[in-house]
C-alpha cells in the first residue's frame, strides 16, 4: 500500500471534513492498488494465520490467543530491559557525576558526554540494521541484547579494577571508562526498546494498540519503579560498579522472553519477519541487478514516501532537545544540593521510581479507557502545552529551588512514559515492515539522540561565548525549546490518522496479505 500518499493529508490545507471521517485524498490511497509480494506456500505474511490455527490456550476460562501470548513475552522482555536500564541509568550518572571517578569537577564534561551520544547512536544503528539485513529481526534483537549486556558487565569489572589504584595513568583510564560507560548507556536503551515495539506493533491491530499500548508501557513503569527503589539497597550491598554488572546480568533474561515470542509468531503465522525474508527471496530471484542503499540513502527514501515519519522524526528531535536541557539543569542542581555520591544515587532512584509509579498509574487506570474517547491528535498537541506553561512559570522565578527543577523533569517524563510513547506507537501500527524496523530504529535511535547531542553542542557553544549558565538563565532556554517542540508536535498532529482512518488502512493491509498463500500448520 502506497502509504506515503494516504499519510500526506492535512500538508496542504488539513485534512478536511469531519475529524471521523476518510478524506478523498485517503479514500484514493485506499482505492489504488497495493504492490504485492510473491510468496509461495512455505512463506506467510503479517496477520496470516488462520482463525481455525490461531494457537489459542485456555487459562482459567479465557482463551488466550497466541498473539496475545506473544505479545505479552515480548513486553516481558522490554520489561527485563527496563529493569536493567532503571539499575544502569542512576548508578552510571553517579559515577560519572563521581569526585573520584568521574567528572564532578568538570563542569563541560556532562554536556561533551550528551554531545557524543548521536555518534555513538549511529554506530550502533549501522550495527543494527547490518544485522537486521543479514539475519532478520529476530537475531538482530539477540545479537543487540548480547552486546549490550557484555558492555555494561565488561565495563563495571573495568572500572572496579582500575579504580583500586590512584595511579594518575589509571585515574585518567578509569574516567575514560565511566565517560564511555555513561554515553553508551545513555545510547543503547532505543536501540533495543525500538525493536521490542517494533515485534508488538507488528502484531497488534491499531484499535488493539490503542487498549494495550498503554498497559504494555505500564509494565515497564513497574519493573522501572521496583529497581528505582532498590538502587539504594543494591549499591549498599554491592556497590556502584555491583550495580552496573548486575544491570548486564539482568538484561540477559530479556533474550529468554523474546525468543519466546518470535517462536509463537513463527508457529502461528504471524512472524513480522515473513515481510523481510519475502522481500530478499525476490531480491534474489530477480534479474534485475538490486542497487543496495546505505542506512542514510535508506532512511532518506522512507522519510520522503512516509511524511509522517519525517514530521514524528522532528517532534523527537525538538523534544530530547528539551529534555536535554531539563536534564542539564536537574543535574546541576542536584550535584549542588546533594553532594554525596551514595546518597545521589538513591535521591536519583527514588525520583525516576516516582516517576514510574505515576505513568504506571495513567497507563493502567486512565489512558486505556481515555483513548476509546480521544483522538491521538488531540493528545499530541496538549503534551507541549503543558510544558511550555510550567517552564514559563519556572522560568520567571528569581531562583528556582531543586523541587521545581526536578519537578519540570517530573512532569516531562511522566507525559513522555504514559501518553508520549503510546501515541509514537500508535503512529508505526498500520504502516509497512520497513517503517516498522527500519524508519522506527532511525527515529528511535538517531533521532531520539541526536535531540539531545544537538543541544548538548549548541548548549557547549553558547557556555563557550557566554560563560556558563545558572538556572535561571537555563530556564529561559527551556522555555524556548518547548515552543519549538510545541509547534513540531503541532505539526505531526495535523499528519496523524484518526482512529477510523487507522483501522482502514490496516484492514487493507490485512486483506491485501490475506489473499496470499499461508503456510499450513
Amino acid at each position: 500500500l502506497a502509504w506515503g500518499q494516504v499519510l500526506s493529508v492535512g500538508q496542504g490545507g488539513g485534512r478536511g471534513g469531519s475529524s471521523m471521517s476518510v478524506s478523498s485524498s485517503m479514500k484514493a490511497a485506499l482505492q489504488s492498488p497495493a504492490p504485492k509480494l510473491s510468496l509461495t506456500e512455505e512463506e506467510s505474511v503479517r496477520g496470516g494465520a488462520d482463525a481455525s490455527s490461531d494457537g489459542s490456550i485456555n487459562l482459567l476460562g479465557l482463551s488466550v490467543t497466541a498473539q496475545a501470548r506473544a505479545v505479552f513475552c515480548m513486553a516481558v522482555a522490554m520489561a527485563c530491559h527496563y529493569l536493567s536500564y532503571s539499575l544502569a541509568r542512576p548508578t552510571t550518572l553517579a559515577l560519572f557525576t563521581s569526585s573520584t571517578v568521574g567528572f564532578a569537577h568538570s563542569p563541560g564534561a556532562f554536556p561533551l558526554a550528551m554531545a557524543c551520544i548521536s555518534p555513538t547512536s549511529l554506530l550502533l544503528l549501522f550495527i543494527y540494521t547490518n544485522m537486521l539485513d543479514a539475519k532478520g529481526p529476530r537475531k538482530a534483537l539477540r545479537g543487540t541484547t548480547l552486546m549490550c549486556s557484555l558492555v555494561l558487565s565488561t565495563a563495571a569489572g573495568l572500572v572496579a579494577y582500575l579504580s583500586k589504584s590512584d595511579s594518575t595513568s589509571n585515574t585518567w583510564m578509569v574516567r575514560t571508562v565511566v565517560g564511555a560507560l555513561f554515553v553508551y548507556r545513555e545510547s543503547y536503551v532505543q536501540l533495543l526498546t525500538s525493536q521490542y515495539w517494533s515485534f508488538i506493533c507488528s502484531t497488534l491491530t491499531p484499535s488493539q494498540g490503542s487498549t494495550w499500548f498503554a498497559p504494555i508501557s505500564g509494565l515497564t513503569s513497574v519493573t522501572s519503579a521496583t529497581a528505582g527503589l532498590l538502587v539504594k539497597t543494591v549499591i549498599d550491598s554491592v556497590g556502584l560498579t555491583g550495580a552496573v554488572a548486575m544491570a548486564g546480568v539482568v538484561l540477559l533474561f530479556s533474550i529468554l522472553a523474546a525468543e519466546q515470542a518470535y517462536a509463537i509468531s513463527e508457529t502461528y503465522g504471524f512472524n513480522p519477519a515473513a515481510e523481510h525474508f519475502a522481500k530478499k527471496k525476490k531480491e534474489n530471484e530477480s534479474t534485475t541487478p538490486i542497487v543496495k542503499q546505505n542506512m542514510i540513502s535508506k532512511a532518506t527514501a522512507l522519510f520522503a514516501r512516509v511524511p509522517t515519519l519525517w514530521a514524528l522524526f522532528c517532534e523527537i528531535l525538538a523534544a530530547q532537545g528539551l529534555s536535554t536541557l531539563l536534564n542539564v539543569c536537574f543535574v546541576a542542581k542536584l550535584s549542588t544540593a546533594v553532594p554525596e555520591d551514595d546518597m545521589r544515587a538513591g535521591w536519583m532512584g527514588k525520583f525516576y521510581a516516582l516517576i514510574n509509579v505515576v505513568s504506571c498509574c495513567l497507563q493502567f487506570g486512565v489512558l486505556p479507557q481515555a483513548m476509546s474517547k480521544i483522538e491521538p491528535s488531540l493528545l499530541w498537541r496538549v503534551m507541549p502545552i503543558i510544558m511550555a506553561t510550567y517552564l514559563f512559570y519556572q522560568s520567571v522565578q528569581p531562583s528556582p529551588s531543586l523541587y521545581l527543577v526536578s519537578g519540570a523533569l517530573f512532569l516531562f517524563k511522566t507525559l513522555e512514559f504514559s501518553i508520549r510513547r503510546m501515541l509514537d506507537e500508535m503512529v508505526y501500527v498500520p504502516l509497512d515492515f520497513e517503517s516498522r524496523f527500519v524508519g522506527k530504529e532511525v527515529i528511535g535511535v538517531f533521532g531520539y539522540r541526536f535531540g539531545k547531542s544537538g543541544m548538548s553542542l549548541a548548549l557547549s557553544g553558547l557556555t563557550s561565548i557566554f560563560g556558563n549558565f545558572g538556572i535561571s538563565q537555563l530556564s529561559y532556554l527551556t522555555t524556548g525549546a518547548s515552543t519549538i517542540w510545541l509547534l513540531c508536535a503541532w505539526r505531526l498532529s495535523t499528519l496523524v490518522p484518526t482512529r477510523a482512518e487507522a483501522e482502514e488502512v490496516y484492514a487493507k493491509n490485512k486483506q491485501e496479505g490475506s489473499s496470499l498463500p499461508k503456510k499450513g500448520h
